[in-house]
């Protein structure tokens, strides 16, 4: 079975590195908010182009952190894209915020700033962009419309680890952005992990206090805070694996523009770029009429696949009140969205195979 992703294989190639950085830890005695930690803040800091780099939990927190630290107030609106993971509706309801949900571009899968502006009213009070699968939002026009509306862009960029537009990188193309470093994401720790990033010295400094039950000063709290930090062994893992991101983004991108050259199969609908620097291919998700079909039979060819999502936000249970909300495009993606393997440890004869049998549909 060619696996959707390795992530033992993934892990192994640096095994001998993780395992020295981990027992560091475990000689140190020091377990939260210490010198990996640190290290691992400042190096993630200067890969992004941003000043601040603050550890999290996971990726909700991040943009959980995010909202709380703006201070946003019930009934303050958040402007988001329909087809995200439900995580990105989460932290904006779990604020007493409202997400307001805007179709993608059916091409990239992410936002369509063409529909940006007429969604806000005098109750909104930023704009989510979600890198989606990888590919970095063009942020240009979205710029230009919280320029004038006064709005905050907050990126969500679980994603998106090392992805460009205009020669910056992904959490540096907002106010502020949330990572994920679950172990399936580019960048990925051996449980949960997050962060945020931002060039705002004084959002940084109070979510630094936010996360930390609200405190600077242990026992001091200034905020009704959460607890939400980025143990010092996930931190030492993700430092390691920082180093080989680029490489690894680069093995994504060479799988990707095989299966784009030679999937010729007219009933799959390939992924497309604007540039190729602003796609790391977190997933290669391709449409077609039939998915469950095409699923069925990638799995008896074993070819593993998964669907990034079955279910949009505005269908699922939790959000009973949005049910009978239509949201043509989005709803058409869920319908026929489904991801091929892709990862920098597939190997050539294996990329190869999905192509043929695909082919062969």
């Amino acid at each position: 079975m060619i696996k959707f992703l390795d992530l033992h294989k993934i892990n192994e190639r640096f095994r001998n590195e993780i395992d020295l950085r981990i027992k560091k830890v475990l000689d140190s005695g020091w377990y939260l908010l210490g010198k990996e930690d640190e290290t691992f803040e400042n190096n993630f800091a200067k890969f992004c182009g941003v000043r601040h780099c603050i550890g999290c939990a996971n990726g909700l927190d991040a943009l959980n952190l995010i909202i709380k630290g703006y201070g946003f107030k019930d009934g303050d609106e958040i402007i988001v894209p329909a087809n995200t993971y439900i995580a990105s509706i989460l932290a904006i309801t779990m604020n007493g915020c409202i997400p307001v949900l805007v179709e993608p571009d059916i091409k990239t899968y992410n936002i369509n700033p063409d529909l940006i502006e007429a969604a806000i009213t005098p109750k909104t009070k930023a704009i989510m962009v979600v890198h989606l699968y990888g590919q970095a939002v063009q942020t240009e026009k979205i710029w230009d419309i919280t320029n004038r509306y006064g709005l905050k862009i907050i990126e969500d960029s679980a994603q998106a680890h090392g992805a460009m537009y205009n020669g910056k990188k992904t959490g540096n193309l907002g106010d502020a952005s949330g990572f994920s470093f679950y172990p399936g994401k580019n960048l990925g720790c051996l449980g949960d992990g997050g962060c945020i990033t931002t060039n705002d010295d004084e959002l940084a400094a109070k979510i630094r206090a936010i996360r930390n039950y609200g405190s600077n000063v242990k026992y001091h709290n200034i905020y009704k805070g959460i607890n939400s930090r980025l143990d010092e062994i996930q931190a030492a893992v993700l430092d390691v694996k920082l180093k080989h991101l680029d490489a690894d983004n680069m093995c994504r991108r060479e799988i990707s523009k095989y299966y784009k050259e030679n999937i010729k199969n007219p009933e799959i609908i390939l992924p497309e770029t604007y540039s190729e620097n602003a796609h790391v291919w977190h997933i290669f998700a391709v449409r077609t009429k039939d998915r469950d079909k095409l699923q069925n039979y990638l799995t008896e060819n074993d070819i593993q696949t998964l669907i990034h999502y079955p279910t949009p936000p505005h269908k699922q249970e939790c959000y009973k009140e949005w049910n009978n909300l239509s949201f043509p495009v989005t709803e058409e993606i869920h319908k026929t969205i489904l991801s091929l393997p892709i990862s920098p440890v597939m190997e050539d004869d294996e990329v190869k195979k999905v192509v043929e049998v695909i082919n062969g549909y």
